[in-house]
């Protein structure tokens, strides 16, 4: 995949990342090329250390590992740390092509543009990550320094949890604020909850066991990609 292709801001375009967190780990890069054969745009890694989240996933040695197996695909990491300034230059060194931090962390909001100029001075783009009980009100005035925003739609740290459909009054938010910025959305998001994420302004789509878990999982892609691009194009066309 040509990763430049992938939008930062401008014309929205449906995309599709399926979590590789929800899929045998010890076949990662097997399962990554599955994924990205059945028409995944994009590899979501969810890279947890244990105190910003209790659970601990993989980090960038993993990452790396799995760019050397796959080198053209676009690797969006969700860093669920505590101290996102301090993984930015292995993530980089490991190939990743998007780098999405929490702002929870970060006790000094005022950090948050210097965080997001040195991702892009390591030749990342930009993502802004929000837990469900933070307020779109809290970086707004940062997303203009952000290509994305992902809004989760469970507690960050597991898989398999409920979908908060909740938190689609902030997607809507942030869509209504900010029309060309991309929406991802993480948690409990498949066939039976996409087209409510979908209709609330999200664009880029996170699946896990939903894609990962299914028999046949390009037409759970294919279905998730054509939900997501009606709305798309719903939005063009009544703007």
């Amino acid at each position: 995949m040509d990763v430049s292709a992938v939008n930062g801001r401008g014309k929205l375009s449906c995309m599709i990342g399926p979590s590789v967190l929800c899929s045998d780990l010890s076949r990662l890069s097997e399962e990554s090329e599955k994924l990205l054969s059945s028409g995944a745009d994009y590899l979501h890694l969810d890279v947890m250390d244990g105190h910003f989240v209790p659970n601990l996933t993989f980090g960038h040695p993993v990452i790396k590992c799995l760019r050397n197996k796959i080198p053209d695909a676009f690797f969006e990491s969700h860093m669920m740390v505590q101290n996102p300034v301090q993984w930015i230059e292995p993530t980089a060194d490991a190939g990743v092509n998007q780098y999405t931090f929490h702002i929870e962390p970060c006790p000094d909001k005022s950090e948050i543009p210097n965080i997001c100029r040195k991702i892009r001075e390591n030749g990342m783009k930009v993502g802004l990550a929000l837990k469900p009980t933070t307020a779109a009100k809290t970086i707004e005035e940062y997303i203009p320094l952000a290509d994305l925003v992902l809004v989760m739609t469970v507690e960050p740290g597991f898989g398999g949890q409920k979908f908060m459909s909740e938190m689609m009054e902030k997607v809507r938010e942030i869509r209504s604020q900010f029309p060309d910025v991309n929406i991802e959305v993480d948690g409990g998001v498949g066939l039976k909850t996409v087209e409510e994420c979908a209709k609330a302004g999200a664009n880029w789509i996170v699946s896990g066991t939903a894609v990962t878990g299914a028999s046949d999982p390009q037409s759970v892609i294919h279905e998730l990609k054509r939900i997501t691009t009606y709305y798309i194009n719903q939005r063009v066309l009544t703007s």
